[in-house]
């Protein structure tokens, strides 16, 4: 968790302190480092942090090298969009990525699986409109203060879904031991 959120703080502690630009290279150092801690500890990186490094890197190029702040704006837009093109596009083609992702944590029924699935999709996608949004009508200080304010929406989304993967949960493997 700290992995995913520490890059986000530091951007938003470099903005407060020092600017956009200053958060946009504190941010691509960051997360080069979660990737390098998670691979460290993991010996593999996750797809999310996969992807969320490459788009910093190359929105926050393009912010630092054309002196443009909208570059980094959009970065969450197309990665919450990424999102959830993915998961719905998995789901389309019969593969249900988010039990790959979360499949560890708890077990659930397939459909729960699909549901579950397409709530995340469906959140994914109102955080894509939201950030347009935000960044296209609002001051910077606006936008980074919601993009620190993704942090606790994420996990109140996150939490809401816990009576729904209670309900879908399924019980292990209740067949009796083979002797």
């Amino acid at each position: 968790m700290a992995l995913d959120m520490g890059p986000v703080l530091v951007f938003v502690a470099g903005y407060w302190l020092f600017g956009i630009f200053v958060a946009t290279a504190l941010v691509m150092l960051t997360i080069a480092c979660a990737v390098g801690i998670e691979f460290a500890l993991e010996r593999k990186v996750s797809p999310m942090l996969l992807i969320t490094f490459v788009l910093v890197l190359i929105f926050g190029s393009l912010t630092l090298w054309l002196t443009n702040e909208v570059f980094i704006k959009m970065k969450p837009t197309i990665l919450y969009g990424m999102f959830a093109c993915v998961l719905a596009g998995g789901l389309l083609s019969d593969r249900v990525f988010l039990k790959y992702v979360l499949g560890n944590a708890f077990s659930l029924s397939e459909q729960g699986w699909r549901a579950l699935t397409w709530r995340w999709s469906s959140f994914f996608v109102a955080l894509a409109i939201a950030n347009e949004l935000v960044w296209r009508t609002a001051s910077t200080d606006t936008w980074v203060a919601f993009k620190l304010g993704v942090i606790p929406l994420t996990m109140i989304f996150a939490l809401a879904q816990t009576p729904f993967i209670l309900r879908n949960q399924t019980e292990g493997d209740k067949s009796p031991p083979v002797s």
